[in-house]
């Protein structure tokens, strides 16, 4: 179970040193293109959360699948419940993690704050990616305001 924790710690950063390093354009710039990290992740959710529900029965509504996201989806990858999640029942989600993995090791200056996109854009896009095989539309955009801690913020799309 460590080796895993491990692993998806290592892949997730070679993932940003890719992004910032071969798909930057411009020599010296620390930050690279986030919608490939978001890509990724993205696609990564799609899978993903067909195994984690193909024995579990469809959710009642939206709020029941996000409640889901924020328990079973988020603890089997970041061995942890989410930490807070709001809404305002008009299709925003808020979904707050204090102590957020991939960042836990970086300095909580706020010098680093400028890298901390890199960071969380992985998963903006697991979380966009799974809620998308679910049946929600949705976009998902992220902040740090202060390191570890980030928000993630989605936007149910209505048709």
């Amino acid at each position: 179970m460590i080796a895993n924790e491990l692993l998806l710690e290592l892949l997730h950063s070679e993932l940003v040193s890719y992004v910032t390093n071969v798909e930057n354009k411009e020599p010296g710039s620390k930050q690279g293109n986030l919608s490939t990290l978001e890509y990724f992740g993205f696609s990564t959710g799609f899978r993903m959360i067909e195994r984690l529900t193909k024995e579990w029965p469809r959710f009642k509504d939206e709020l029941d699948t996000v409640k889901f996201m924020c328990t079973d989806f988020w603890s089997s990858i970041y061995k942890k419940p989410i930490d807070n999640l709001r809404t305002n029942h008009q299709g925003v989600y808020v979904l707050q993690d204090n102590a957020f993995r991939f960042m836990n090791k970086i300095s909580t200056g706020t010098q680093y704050l400028d890298v901390a996109p890199m960071y969380i854009a992985y998963t903006s896009g697991l979380l966009r990616g799974a809620l998308a095989n679910l049946g929600i539309n949705c976009h998902v955009t992220a902040e740090v305001q202060s390191m570890p801690t980030c928000k993630f913020h989605i936007q149910v799309q209505r048709n």
